[in-house]
């Protein structure tokens, strides 16, 4: 227990005095190691193995094309359709935010990456019609999220990896969850808009307006077509489909809107390069620190404390489910996934929980920390786009956490919303 006791002491005293969380992983791994009497070269094997892995390539791919579809033209066509279908109802410009990252999310696989994409274009149309800049950044933030829950998703994929679990399974799965939370996030704001007088755009619904929207947007609401049915249907794997995203992203920039020129193109490689770096390291040090848990029976100790209290599924979902929203608050998403997948995924298998379903709660609970303090990143980015407090858009967001965490309980305990359609598509 004194390897514990170490693992854990070091690696709280780091975060409290404010390392990184890869740092803080890393270091407080070759502390234990160091202290067991291990060879650090045992790290080196851990950072191979981490990303020796067939999965692990769809990360950057996903990644890249997701960047890329911000410079050829797609999610801003993607926010035109979302804008003519719910522009005109009560609170419209805010519906069609959500709609539209419902859209990106289901081709960039990233919150943060969506949040962005969406809130350059309308966190600006919003304050522009009369909406509080607290107000349309909060929703942004919430809605933005979803990138993480409606497949393809970059999580899903790390949580597969981590816990040895299907990701085209993951992927389906994710699917209704996701619809699940977008359409109560719209009921939220529409409530919310009446009552602020927050009105739709001044031009009526008219066939033409989203006939003409659909039309110049086909080729746009066409990726997660080509991405996710090529994955749902068997035709490709995960990874193959991350790397047709982006050769579809490039047709589409270069050969059909004639937009992506090699600016846009240089700028997406670059972001990808940062973020790829930054989640494999995370992948490294997580797994190290992941590893010397299992090695210690970490998991089987939190499972016989859990079971101690009480062996009531119902009472254990609270726990598990407050306690991933509290972490999700403090600590970065992947890091998340990998830490804590090895300790709390077999608790819930012992339990008598589908992997997979535990999975989609665990993501969703994911998605709730993109729009928490002190850490939310989505937060970070709609203030920045908004040119507002973080305050005032926590304040704001208050009400979409509410339903999101209420629907998260929902997808929790009525397993069926997470594994109906993959039973029915045969997996």
């Amino acid at each position: 227990m004194e390897v514990v006791t170490i693992l854990f002491g070091s690696f709280t005293i780091l975060l409290l005095i404010g390392a990184p969380i890869t740092i803080a992983l890393g270091v407080s791994s070759m502390i234990s190691l160091v202290y067991l009497g291990n060879d650090l070269v045992y790290l080196v094997q851990v950072a191979y193995s981490s990303v020796d892995s067939f999965p692990v390539m769809a990360l950057p791919a996903f990644i890249l094309a997701g960047a890329l579809m911000e410079y050829s033209g797609i999610s801003r066509r993607l926010v035109k359709v979302a804008e003519a279908l719910a522009g005109p109802a009560t609170g419209g410009l805010a519906s069609a935010t959500i709609l539209a990252c419902l859209f990106f999310g289901a081709i960039s696989g990233s919150g943060p990456a969506t949040t962005a994409a969406v809130g350059m274009l309308m966190i600006p149309a919003m304050m522009n019609r009369g909406y509080d800049k607290g107000f349309a950044a909060a929703i942004t933030a919430s809605s933005g999220g979803l990138g993480v829950v409606i497949p393809p998703s970059i999580p899903m994929v790390i949580y597969g990896v981590s816990g040895n679990q299907s990701i085209s399974k993951l992927f389906i799965a994710g699917f209704i969850p996701g619809l699940l939370i977008a359409t109560f996030l719209a009921i939220v704001n529409y409530y919310l808009c009446r009552k602020k007088g927050f009105v739709g755009s001044q031009e009526s619904w008219s066939v033409g307006r989203i006939t003409k929207a659909l039309k110049e947007g086909i080729w746009s609401l066409m990726a997660p077509v080509v991405i996710l049915g090529g994955i749902y249907s068997g035709f490709f794997t995960p990874t193959e489909a991350a790397v047709v995203a982006i050769f579809y992203t490039l047709f589409v920039g270069i050969v059909i809107h004639k937009e992506l020129k090699w600016g846009g193109g240089s700028k997406s490689l670059e972001a990808c390069t940062w973020l790829t770096g930054r989640v494999l390291l995370i992948m490294f040090t997580a797994r190290a620190f992941g590893r010397l848990l299992v090695q210690y029976r970490i998991p089987e100790i939190v499972a016989d404390g859990l079971l101690a209290m009480t062996s009531n599924i119902n009472i254990i979902w609270v726990v598990v489910i407050l306690f991933l929203i509290f972490v999700g608050m403090f600590m970065e998403t992947l890091a998340t996934i990998m830490i804590l997948t090895p300790v709390l995924l077999p608790v819930m298998v012992k339990l008598g929980v589908d992997p997979i379903h535990f999975g989609i709660v665990f993501v969703c609970c994911c998605e709730i920390g993109f729009e928490t303090p002190p850490l939310g990143e989505n937060l970070f980015i709609a203030s920045g786009i908004a040119d507002t407090s973080i305050e005032d858009i926590s304040l704001k967001a208050i009400p979409f956490s509410i339903v999101e965490i209420s629907t998260v309980f929902l997808i929790a305990y009525v397993p069926s919303l997470s594994l109906w359609l993959p039973e029915l598509l045969g997996y």
